[in-house]
């Protein structure tokens, strides 16, 4: 059982603070009504008491609680009060059994939040193992795909460049380039998840040319890849937008090689971008077969892939762009869009200018 407040958290010290106050807050609430009040009941109002202390606080803190308690219920509330003389036997009985029952019920409430502690560590060293073999899994192939092309291709250059046709030596020059892109983009990705991981990406606002940026990124993607439509749509007078234009690019990239990794050839990609209110919205969107409804929420994760999808990947593209779009102070959104494809929309908080002052 964990706290609400997630209370045994903080340090020991205050541990006894408030579990001490909390019974001395009780049982002097319930003495100044004591005339309206049966001892009987105040006992259940401390026992009640001792219970959440030892929900949320370490085992000695709770036992000085429920000794406490037991001391306060017999000076001040069983006859004759103001003693710890009990002249009945029942009261005596009644005592002592309150006083087993409360340091069982915080022994007993202890030993199961150590337990469930025991098994939530359990559960989450299982699940590091699992992402540990995850990434294992996903480096192994998607680093090694692109370094046997480079080597191959290399070695195939090296030992036949006599026999080989300018043609040949070009696909296998192609060949290279493209693997060298692809094992550049893995390493990006794996850099920068560890930066996010670490808190140690700080956005650097500059200001942003979004036409020359979104041209930019559209001619590379197209090289990159020639399966796919790719179209670019872009509001009238696009203003130049201050925010960190690395981030903005990484975003952007990864959404459009997610698209083109994951949709069929022939797919038309749409690229969308306009300003409006202090806020730049971009959105990406394709006419494919979109995700399934319940793993929407999942695609953001790290490592995660689609279920029942040949696609390759490391899983690490889109939990990149919402780590970046958050570091900007924006949020990324999925959905379906009207085609049945997937709908990428990235909203982020941007100043823009106007007028930028010139220098000479």
């Amino acid at each position: 059982m964990v706290s609400i407040f997630q209370l045994y958290r903080i340090e020991r010290k205050y541990q006894y603070l408030y579990s001490i106050g909390a019974v001395l807050l009780v049982a002097g609430t319930c003495f100044v009504f004591s005339s309206l009040i049966d001892y009987h009941i105040v006992a259940f109002l401390l026992l009640v008491t001792v219970s959440l202390a030892a929900v949320s606080f370490d085992i000695k803190p709770v036992l000085v609680a429920a000794l406490l308690s037991a001391l306060l219920w017999d000076l001040f509330f069983i006859p004759p009060k103001f003693s710890y003389a009990v002249t009945n036997p029942e009261d005596l009985v009644l005592l002592l059994m309150y006083f087993i029952i409360v340091l069982i019920n915080a022994v007993l409430t202890y030993r199961i939040r150590q337990v469930e502690k025991l098994a939530r560590q359990r559960s989450e060293k299982a699940r590091e193992i699992q992402l540990y073999n995850t990434i294992l899994n996903s480096l192994s192939h998607e680093l090694r795909t692109p370094i046997s092309t480079i080597i191959g291709a290399s070695d195939n250059l090296q030992e036949n460049k006599e026999n080989l046709s300018e043609a040949n030596k070009s696909i296998l020059l192609s060949q290279i380039s493209e693997a060298a892109v692809r094992l550049n983009h893995q390493v990006e990705n794996l850099l920068n998840m560890s930066r996010l991981e670490a808190g140690q990406l700080q956005p650097k606002a500059v200001w942003v040319d979004l036409p020359e940026l979104l041209y930019g990124l559209d001619k590379k993607a197209k090289e990159a890849d020639t399966k796919h439509a790719l179209r670019l749509v872009l509001q009238d007078e696009l203003p130049m937008v201050k925010l960190d234009k690395i981030m903005l690019e990484q975003i952007l990239f990864n959404l459009l090689t997610n698209a083109q990794a994951h949709t069929p050839d022939d797919t038309k990609i749409e690229l969308t971008c306009h300003y409006k209110n202090g806020q730049l919205e971009l959105t990406i969107e394709d006419n494919g077969t979109g995700f399934p409804m319940d793993e929407r929420e999942l695609v953001f994760d790290r490592f995660y892939r689609l279920k029942n999808t040949a696609g390759s990947g490391t899983g690490l593209g889109l939990s990149i762009v919402k780590g970046f779009t958050e570091a900007l102070g924006g949020e990324v959104l999925l959905s379906n869009s009207s085609s049945g494809g997937a709908l990428f929309t990235i909203r982020i908080p941007a100043a823009a200018a106007v007028n930028l002052p010139i220098y000479e």
